[in-house]
């Protein structure tokens, strides 16, 4: 990795120095895992900072995604969408349980609930949405088909930490919402996750299930997993939340910058959220039209030839993938709107600290390809 080389995102990293005395704390105390006091003070804190009443922290959103889907006791057929990361559709495999794809909106790239009612059998147990770059699916119309059906809905909340609707946090909907605190999210615990849960009941089933089902020392109820946070990932992120209106600052900043730069240039949509208020700045996703002098892949390219690295989220569509291309649903005529957003997708660098001169100069960039330095 070259010093000057621009990646999609960076982690925020508070100073050594103020992370020094938690470190002590956790060698004082002795407790480095098993929901020690950090484990507890931060599960407060999040719910606090977010205005959720319960959240389970668990080891990375993975494993918070396979376990969400097994306290609900979902099986057999599960409607998702193709345009995401792999743990979504991965944490259904993991349990059995066969997803079925729909196509999702054009103007906000989630799943499509004009979609989803076609795509119900009577397997369909449970729909997984995710709110894709931190923007909110539409999540009355999804809860009025889950409720017609008698359908759970998990949300894969992965980007959203920090949104929020008229309502308050976005979190809030479906049966259970589920949160990525992996590095490269806009709040971070190096790895991490969180089930956000409707009420206490709820919680200490799936604190039970991040623990291997383990109740007391002699009474173990379900097949549960190892999903505990460390106190070391829960002190780190104790001390990220003091930071965070500042990194939320700097994400729009950031972001106002690249809608500033890049209004008007011919062929490049701007995926930009409806609701401006609410949103958390987590991704930049732009969209590579016809009429654009170049492919998105040869833009990608030429981007990265000038020390810049934007990623294709999300090139190929999971269901493009070994595993899933031979479902039914998982046909390219079926995700007609998926299939040409994975070819024209495009997430620019964003990150608090990114410098707005380098946004001025990747904006540059996108704008005339063919005069990047790189290629004079």
């Amino acid at each position: 990795m070259k010093q000057d080389e621009i990646f999609v995102t960076q982690p925020f990293l508070p100073p050594l120095k103020e992370f020094l005395p938690y470190l002590e704390r956790i060698w004082d105390s002795k407790l480095v895992t098993n929901c020690g006091p950090f484990h507890q003070e931060f599960e407060q804190a999040v719910c606090a900072h977010l205005g959720v009443e319960h959240i389970a922290l668990f080891t990375n959103g993975t494993i918070a995604l396979v376990t969400a889907l097994q306290s609900l006791r979902i099986s057999g057929e599960v409607i998702t969408t193709p345009f995401s990361f792999v743990a979504t559709s991965h944490s259904l495999l993991w349990n059995g349980i066969r997803p079925t794809f729909v196509d999702i909106d054009p103007e906000t790239l989630n799943l499509d609930p004009a979609q989803i009612e076609a795509a119900i059998t009577p397997h369909t147990t449970a729909i997984l949405p995710v709110h894709c770059y931190g923007r909110p699916c539409d999540t009355r119309a999804i809860q009025q088909i889950a409720d017609t059906y008698n359908l759970k809905v998990i949300y894969d909340a992965a980007h959203a930490f920090g949104t929020r609707d008229d309502g308050g946090s976005i979190l809030r909907h479906g049966d259970l919402s589920v949160l990525s605190f992996h590095a490269t999210k806009v709040f971070n615990t190096f790895e991490g996750g969180a089930i956000v849960c409707p009420d206490a009941r709820t919680k200490t089933r799936v604190d039970h299930l991040k623990n291997f089902g383990i109740v007391s020392e002699v009474n173990v109820v379900a097949p549960g997993i190892n999903g505990k946070m460390s106190e070391f990932n829960a002190a780190l992120g104790l001390l990220q939340l003091n930071h965070m209106d500042r990194m939320m600052a700097g994400r729009k900043r950031v972001h106002d910058a690249y809608l500033t730069h890049l209004a008007g240039v011919r062929g490049i949509r701007c995926l930009n959220p409806a609701d401006e208020a609410g949103f958390n700045h987590a991704y930049f996703p732009i969209l590579v039209g016809d009429e654009y002098p170049m492919s998105r892949d040869r833009l990608y390219q030429e981007l990265k030839n000038n020390g810049i690295h934007p990623r294709r989220y999300f090139h190929p569509l999971i269901s493009d993938f070994p595993m899933y291309r031979g479902l039914p649903s998982a046909n390219p005529a079926n995700l007609p709107v998926a299939t040409d957003a994975a070819r024209r997708i495009l997430c620019l660098p964003i990150y608090p600290d990114l410098d707005i001169a380098e946004v001025a100069r990747i904006s540059r960039l996108v704008a005339d390809p063919a005069r990047c330095p790189a290629n004079a």
